[in-house]
């Protein structure tokens, strides 16, 4: 708590006293209250009593140690692209994705006075999805550790130079006021969350509605490994949504994908393309099967 600006500290500490009391309510965030992550738990769970966490790291402790009964995460925005590196803090996390969620994110300029400003700060995701905006008007962007933070932060440095992006919440929660609204360069922004907890869900508790499954595997170190391994999707009909590669260890010689596939494990053509998978891969590993929200477009 000690690492958020002095205008949120209160703020997470009543937060965290609620929380505290019901932890089966609660479900940890990263960022100061205000930012997206806690409109996402209230959009996901309205009842749920969100607790704010200053890393992604302490979000998924909070969970892993029976603070908080869930976890939502942002991991990707359509205009800026992957959003935390979860990748490699899921499978070390031992949590399981049980849900996602769609928010569309609207931006706002926020500050003490009417400007102009030198300086904008906020998370480098909000930066980037508002990089023509600010390049426009000259203002440097600053990065912090997220957007509702940067708020507080404008309000306890007190510079009239200085404002913040971040939603609207903020500015009513800090004491700021809007200069502009929906400063994202685009208005289709949207981030995707998942939500994480200790245990999986079970994919027949799903049966009859549309579904996700994630998992991450690393393939054979021989040629046309990948080209093999992912062929059992097409062959079995199985549309896969994502496919993401990265980097493990210091060979550079075996990489891990992450990947999304429409359906669960139990449905015949899953288990056939999993399997494939299995046959040309060093291991898979699932991270869970969850309902599906993706909107339709």
């Amino acid at each position: 708590m000690h690492a958020y600006p002095k205008p949120a500290l209160e703020l997470v500490a009543r937060m965290a006293e609620s929380a505290a009391a019901d932890p089966s309510r609660a479900m940890a965030l990263q960022g100061a209250p205000g930012c997206n992550s806690h409109r996402a738990a209230l959009e996901y769970a309205p009842d749920c009593l969100p607790l704010p966490c200053f890393s992604f790291e302490d979000a998924l402790d909070a969970v892993k140690e029976g603070r908080a009964d869930r976890a939502i995460i942002p991991i990707e925005n359509s205009q800026h692209g992957r959003v935390a590196d979860i990748h490699f803090l899921l499978p070390e996390s031992g949590l399981s994705i049980v849900g996602e969620h769609f928010m569309p994110i609207h931006h706002a300029l926020m500050a003490l006075g009417d400007g102009p400003f030198k300086a904008a700060y906020s998370h480098p995701q909000a930066l980037g999805q508002s990089r023509h905006y600010l390049r426009e008007r000259g203002i440097v962007p600053m990065a912090y550790a997220d957007t509702a933070g940067a708020a507080a932060l404008v309000r306890e440095q007190g510079n009239l130079a200085s404002c913040a992006i971040a939603p609207k919440l903020a500015a009513e929660l800090y004491g700021l006021k809007v200069i502009e609204e929906n400063v994202e360069d685009a208005a289709d922004n949207t981030t995707r969350f998942v939500v994480l907890a200790r245990e999986p869900l079970d994919p027949f508790t799903l049966e009859g509605q549309p579904t996700m499954t994630t998992f991450i595997f690393e393939v054979l170190n021989i040629p046309a490994a990948l080209y093999k391994a992912l062929g059992g999707f097409a062959t079995n009909g199985v549309n896969m949504t994502k496919l993401e590669s990265y980097q493990t260890g210091t060979s550079f010689a075996a990489t891990t994908f992450y990947a999304d596939i429409e359906g669960a494990p139990g449905e015949p053509r899953i288990d056939m393309a999993l399997k494939e998978l299995a046959f040309h891969c060093k291991y898979v590993r699932p991270l869970g099967t969850y309902r599906q929200a993706r909107p339709r477009g």
